[in-house]
């Protein structure tokens, strides 16, 4: 659902100095059954210390977050090189010990320091991805919901060895992951979109031919995994694009670029998911293309029930 203007008609659902080294984020644990996670990806460069540490970049994004609501944790779903300064920003923002969840993306995968960094990242108490790359592609549950990252760079040689795809060896781990969990949602975040789209304001696409649609076989597979055992949404970045379209019952979310001004070609963008008992609904907020303000412009639903009760937003 698009919503602009002064007004916005919403659904009401009805339930159901950089470190040296990065610090451990808290176990995540909870018995509440209902939680927020934020997404953010691409920001890259325009994080950390130094000329983009304002509020036109990276940082204005979290400034937004933190204001607005900073969840229970942080995923990045790549494109967040260097990742120390990723992580400064957000915790210099956020908290020393926010939870933050990094995924690799083309860019760390090709950088030797940006890959030594996430190997010896603390990503706290997860499940360890295959031997190939058992830092950078892991899970975990939070609640009752169930969460892997996937390097898609990953294949048995190593965790760069791929040019983004799902090879047999990344593949059969996932399936036994998925197959191994009993949660009720399932998320699966990595970085290249399955099926790139246009950005869902301007029309923008990029990367319509080399994104994992590149090993066609490979992610006609992947999908079909997902929707067979109900997974809710894939999350990824890599155009610098939001969209969010479901595809054969399964959503795919585009988290678009979180730069600023970093990129001017599309709005900078943050989402939220919303896990509320037998709901799960999103909202999307993009800043003025200008390095300014953050806005909602998208919500929705993604699971669940829902009735349609019409609210005010000024």
């Amino acid at each position: 659902m698009r919503l602009r203007g002064s007004f916005i008609t919403l659904f009401v659902f009805l339930s159901a100095s950089l470190p040296a080294t990065p610090l451990r984020p808290p176990v995540v644990e909870t018995n509440d059954d209902s939680f927020t996670f934020v997404i953010a990806a691409d920001m890259r460069e325009f994080a950390g210390l130094g000329v983009y540490d304002t509020s036109q970049y990276f940082r204005g994004a979290v400034e937004a977050i933190a204001a607005h609501d900073p969840g229970a944790f942080m995923l990045g779903p790549g494109d967040i090189d260097p990742p120390a300064n990723v992580f400064w920003t957000i915790t210099q923002t956020l908290g020393t010990y926010y939870t933050w969840y990094p995924v690799v993306g083309n860019h760390e995968a090709e950088t030797p320091s940006d890959m030594d960094w996430l190997r010896a990242y603390e990503y706290g108490g997860v499940n360890p991805g295959p031997t190939g790359c058992p830092e950078t592609t892991y899970s975990f549950d939070y609640s009752h919901t169930h969460f892997v990252i996937i390097n898609e760079y990953c294949d048995v040689s190593g965790d760069a060895a791929t040019d983004g795809d799902i090879p047999d060896y990344l593949y059969d781990w996932l399936v036994a992951d998925l197959n191994a969990t009993q949660m009720a949602y399932i998320f699966v975040i990595g970085h290249e979109p399955a099926y790139p789209q246009p950005d869902a304001d301007n029309g923008r696409l990029r990367h319509a031919d080399d994104s994992l649609n590149l090993h066609m076989e490979h992610r006609d597979r992947f999908w079909d995994l997902l929707k067979g055992r109900g997974v809710v949404a894939y999350i990824c970045g890599h155009t610098h694009n939001y969209s969010l379209v479901n595809i054969n019952g399964v959503w795919q979310l585009d988290a678009g670029h979180a730069r600023g001004l970093g990129d001017p070609g599309a709005r900078s963008t943050f989402s939220y998911i919303h896990i509320n008992g037998a709901m799960v609904t999103y909202e999307t907020y993009r800043d003025d293309a200008n390095g300014g303000l953050y806005s909602l412009m998208h919500a929705g639903i993604l699971a669940g029930y829902r009735v349609y009760i019409p609210l005010a937003l000024h």
